[in-house]
């Protein structure tokens, strides 16, 4: 059937969309951490082959290569791969908790990965004769010695530059697709995994276990000498296993993103996995006034009944529109929707800011088309209800939302969908005209919805950044269209028009971003770098720590840093509710130091939590997200969540706007730029 065809469109789409943020934002983020221990000397990285190898025969099973997979849950995770390799990753940020240390270029061994025909993804990467690492005493014998080379396999993919990575594509020690396992509720203390050091010679010291404080390189760690030459390090072993293997196979470690997978269990106990790791991680309790006790008695008790997988959707999609948050996320169950909102009469509606509700586009062939409704009619009533009073009785199957001003863009969106069938009354009156009646009967039709909701209606052709010079005022004009595409792409597309604007000395800059539904902060908070002349602190990061029974913040700020080209031009950043997460990310940075103006009719969605730790599956192949990472301003406020970034221009939604006779945001922001550099 036809209709199937467009709602398996409708469902792919949308569940991009609820989870445009994803789990990369985690991929090459690293856990700040405490100050280097003052037990472990930081030594200057050093050209290895001025130190000498003791002479001997080599060891038959020296590792030489080393090939293994790359297991991943999130279903975004080779969509958004840009550039991908291994890295010989150097641990000596890791061995002086360093979340600052930079991968020298001379130290980057990398090797390729491999995506197949079923998705799996497999690596490989040969071991050069002599690593170019950083050497780091850890033997803890008090004396200064030669040290060992550390290195973890991982998991990369280049954004920024050449084929290597520079400080902007990730520091420190990674935390997820990695030999090694961590602990993100230790500050990424490395608890397990494989390491593969590096000695010069059979002098050098190892620690054989992490000791009395459970932490690996700190003062108390149990020491060995290791073999010279390379060696495998497996820390899940008591005490730790050192071997040789010529061609080991490793498989890396997915870490802290991966999916929580309740898909195996049956409908209660997956039900009572998932809220008892929600109910005690979601970020915005307080402010969102969740009642979790509340909410479990009323749900569990539908859960108990239920005997199939829709009933199973139907009551987590009720269960999380009882949390008012864009960023709590439900896969689209694509007979649900049909059944309940399938239907539709043809045609796009608008609020404007004088109260009136009007008819913004027809589609050929339906309802509203052949009862002869015209673009810029006026809707009167709908059901027999004041239009206004029906908006609001609307719940919205695309929610939740965590701003009331998103939540009513999409209740005039869903005003019109509706069970196929269905027949209600309206009065409504074309330009020029007297009041009409008339009775529509819901067909099945999805044009209208494409159309209404931006994450539906984007062309898969189009760029992630668009730009242009506007002819009569001379502004630059950017559109970023997502923040979750090729980020390699990105960052090369916006490199190029930051060099233009500085070349051609643009007088000013406008940002679009109204269809913009998020993606990485990582690559957002890089983007902002070019308009900086200085390191900003931005927001501390909070998660639930299920060792103190509360939520931490993490030692250090996500911050601006500058790039290598600065535009000092002003700047208007054009939003809507539909700029959600790492958007709003974005806006909210361009928004310091006074550096922009933010212009739109409404603010951003107000959608800010992180998920990329929230991910589920559960039975009947739904997925779900739930926030986890709380931002908080320097000073402790929340941030962005819930509010949204809010407007230095606000536009009213005119007739003129609403029927696409004139961007009049676009034009309050060009008016308002040309005033600035007059």
């Amino acid at each position: 059937m036809a209709y199937r065809r467009h709602l398996l469109l409708v469902t792919s789409l949308f569940a991009l969309s609820i989870f445009a943020c994803n789990a990369f934002n985690q991929i090459t983020s690293k856990t700040p951490s405490p100050s280097p221990s003052p037990s472990l000397p930081t030594l200057t990285p050093t050209a290895l082959p001025s130190i000498p190898v003791s002479p001997g025969e080599s060891h038959p099973n020296e590792p030489v290569f080393i090939a293994g997979d790359i297991p991943y849950t999130s279903p975004f995770f080779v969509n958004t791969m840009s550039e991908p390799f291994v890295l010989l990753e150097d641990q000596a940020g890791f061995v002086h908790r360093d979340e600052e240390f930079e991968f020298l270029l001379s130290s980057q061994v990398i090797g390729p990965v491999e995506i197949h025909e079923d998705k799996t993804l497999t690596y490989s990467l040969a071991l050069p004769a002599i690593p170019q690492g950083t050497q780091v005493d850890v033997d803890n014998d008090g004396e200064r010695d030669a040290g060992v080379q550390i290195f973890a396999i991982a998991y990369w993919s280049n954004t920024w530059d050449g084929p290597f990575l520079e400080g902007r594509d990730g520091r420190g020690w990674s935390n997820a697709y990695v030999s090694t396992i961590t602990d993100p509720e230790q500050d990424n203390e490395i608890i397990g995994g494989i390491l593969i050091v590096w000695a010069p010679d059979d002098q050098q010291g190892f620690p054989t276990d992490f000791g009395p404080d459970g932490k690996l390189f700190t003062q108390d760690d149990p020491t060995a000498p290791i073999p010279a030459g390379y060696n495998l390090v497996d820390l899940n072993h008591k005490p730790f296993r050192v071997y040789k293997e010529a061609r080991p196979r490793i498989t890396l470690n997915e870490g802290e993103i991966s999916v929580n997978d309740f898909s195996k269990m049956s409908y209660t106990k997956a039900f009572e996995s998932l809220f008892e790791k929600v109910s005690r991680e979601y970020p915005f309790t307080r402010e969102k006034h969740i009642d979790w006790d509340g909410l479990h008695k009323k749900y569990a008790a539908r859960i108990a009944r239920i005997s199939n997988d829709k009933d199973f959707y139907r009551t987590l999609r009720d269960f999380t529109w009882e949390i008012p948050d864009a960023h709590v996320g439900l896969s689209v169950n694509g007979d649900v929707f049909f059944e309940e909102s399938g239907g539709s009469f043809g045609m796009n509606l608008a609020e404007l800011s004088d109260g009136r509700v009007i008819v913004t586009r027809i589609f050929p062939n339906t309802p509203a088309d052949r009862q002869g409704l015209q673009i810029g009619a006026e809707i009167i009533t709908w059901d027999d209800k004041p239009v206004q009073q029906a908006i609001a009785e609307v719940t919205p199957f695309f929610g939740p939302f965590s701003t009331q001003h998103h939540k009513r863009q999409e209740q005039v969106v869903f005003l019109t969908r509706v069970p196929p069938g269905t027949r209600l009354n309206i009065q409504y009156r074309n330009p020029g005209e007297q009041v009409k009646q008339a009775t529509l009967r819901a067909e099945v039709e999805y044009a209208s919805l494409f159309a209404a909701i931006p994450d539906l209606s984007k062309d898969e052709l189009v760029i992630p950044i668009e730009g242009e010079v506007l002819d009569e005022s001379g502004l630059g004009y950017l559109r970023i269209n997502t923040f979750s595409a090729d980020y390699s792409l990105m960052a090369r597309l916006w490199e190029h028009f930051m060099k233009r604007l500085v070349e051609d000395e643009i007088p000013g800059l406008i940002i679009d971003l109204r269809a913009n539904s998020g993606g990485s902060g990582k690559i957002a908070f890089d983007f902002a770098g070019y308009f900086f002349e200085e390191e900003l602190p931005l927001y501390f990061s909070l998660y639930y720590n299920d060792r103190s029974g509360k939520f931490e913040r993490e030692d250090h700020p996500v911050r601006i840093e500058p790039a290598p080209i600065t535009y000092t031009g002003p700047i208007a950043v054009l939003v809507s509710p539909y700029c959600i997460s790492a958007c709003e990310g974005f806006a909210y940075a361009l928004t310091q130091q006074e550096r922009a103006l933010i212009v739109g009719h409404f603010p951003t969605a107000g959608a800010f939590g992180e998920v990329g730790r929230g991910q589920y599956t559960l039975p009947g192949e739904i997925s779900m997200q739930f926030p986890t990472g709380r931002p908080e301003t320097p000073d402790g406020q929340l941030l962005i969540e819930g509010e949204g970034v809010a407007l230095d221009i606000t536009v009213p939604v005119t007739e003129d706007s609403a029927l696409g006779r004139e961007d009049t945001v676009l034009q309050a922001a060009i008016e308002a730029l040309l005033e600035e550099i007059r």
